[in-house]
């Protein structure tokens, strides 16, 4: 899990608005629609890897 303190200071690379996390899964940018993974509890915060999710 990641830490509350971290969560409040990461920023969305591409778009630099807020993220959320969901779950385990990662963290969303619901403004740019992706997910930056969680791997080994540190949030992948690289927009080329970063996996788009659909719009609900």
């Amino acid at each position: 899990m990641l830490d509350k303190d971290l969560l409040e200071i990461l920023a969305c690379p591409k778009c630099k608005g807020p993220v959320k996390l969901k779950d385990e899964e990662g963290i969303v940018c619901e403004k740019c629609m992706l997910l930056y993974e969680i791997l080994d509890g540190i949030p992948v915060m690289l927009i080329d890897k970063a996996l788009k999710i659909e719009q609900k």
